[in-house]
């Protein structure tokens, strides 16, 4: 079910590329790829608050998710001249904070939005 939804969730990105192209801010790819998402029917969820539980305490830590789509993805998005292998281990560490099993890196400063593109299982 996630391969389908992911799978859609890239079309929408490659729309949103398609009219911006590379160059802008991260806050209005996420935005603009919101919107889409939720012209395309997705349930999406944005700046979500991602709390850390310590010592059995759930804290506010300051984390956000950029968007979270269906419940069950998270998107973590980016505009950098490339990937770094710290924006993965964020990703990986949001997913395992949160419980969720699949989330997509989209680094929207590219030329060709396939090479900014990591779906990554935790």
């Amino acid at each position: 079910m996630t391969d389908n939804i992911t799978y859609k969730i890239i079309g929408c990105a490659y729309k949103v590329h398609t009219a911006l192209g590379p160059g802008l801010l991260e806050s209005t790819y996420e935005v603009c790829l919101e919107s889409e998402l939720l012209q395309s029917g997705f349930h999406v969820s944005r700046q979500l608050a991602l709390p850390v539980v310590y010592n059995n305490i759930k804290l506010d830590a300051g984390y956000r998710i950029d968007l979270m789509v269906e419940n069950m993805i998270i998107i973590e998005m980016k505009s950098v001249e490339s990937l770094a292998p710290v924006h993965t281990a964020q990703l990986l560490t949001y997913l395992k904070l949160s419980n969720i099993k699949v989330g997509l890196l989209i680094n929207f400063n590219e030329t060709d939005l396939k090479n900014g593109i990591k779906r990554l299982v935790n």
